[in-house]
C-alpha cells in the first residue's frame, strides 16, 4: 500500500511537473485629496518713521522698513491684510490717525503692493512684503513718543 501510494504520488508529480502556474493580477487603487490651504509664518516685524513734515509715520518712509511673511499655499486662497485694529500711541497723540496697511508678493506668485484681497492661485512658496502707513491731516501732526499698530495678514 505504501508503495503504490509512492507511485501515484511520483506520477502526479511528473504530470504536473510540465504545466505551468496559472498567473493573476490585480489594481490597487489609490486616492487622496488636497483641499485649498495655506500657511503663514512670520519672518520679520516692521518698523515705521516719520517723514519730515510730521504727518506721515510709515514703513515706506526713509530708514522705515516692510515686515516680512513667508506664505506657503496650495493656490487657490486669497491673502489680504485686515484694517488695523490694535494700535498703542503717546497719550499726547489726541488727533487721528488714518492706518492703511499693504502687502506685495515674490516668489510663486506676484503682486505688486495693494490693500485689496488677492487670489493665490498658484502653489508654491511666496514672499509677503507688510507695508503699513499712518497719515495725519489738515495741521495735524504725529506726537513725540512710542507707536505699535498691528496689521493681521490673512490667508483664506
Amino acid at each position: 500500500m505504501k508503495f503504490l501510494r509512492a507511485a501515484m504520488a511520483s506520477s502526479l508529480l511528473a504530470a504536473c511537473a510540465g504545466q505551468t502556474a496559472s498567473a493573476a493580477t490585480g489594481n490597487v487603487l489609490f486616492n487622496g485629496t488636497i483641499t485649498a490651504t495655506c500657511t503663514i509664518t512670520i519672518n520679520s516685524n516692521g518698523t515705521m518713521t516719520v517723514s519730515s513734515d510730521l504727518q506721515s509715520l510709515s514703513s515706506h518712509n526713509a530708514g522705515g522698513s516692510a515686515g516680512s511673511a513667508q506664505v506657503d499655499t496650495t493656490g487657490g486662497v486669497t491673502l489680504s491684510v485686515d484694517p488695523v485694529t490694535s494700535t498703542t500711541v503717546p497719550a499726547s497723540d489726541v488727533t487721528a490717525t488714518t492706518w492703511t496697511p499693504t502687502f506685495a508678493t515674490t516668489g510663486a506668485e506676484t503682486i505688486s503692493e495693494t490693500g485689496t484681497a488677492t487670489a493665490l492661485t498658484a502653489p508654491g512658496t511666496s514672499t509677503v512684503a507688510v507695508n503699513l502707513a499712518g497719515t495725519k491731516s489738515g495741521s495735524n501732526r504725529f506726537s513725540a513718543g512710542n507707536y505699535q499698530a498691528t496689521v493681521t495678514l490673512r490667508c483664506e
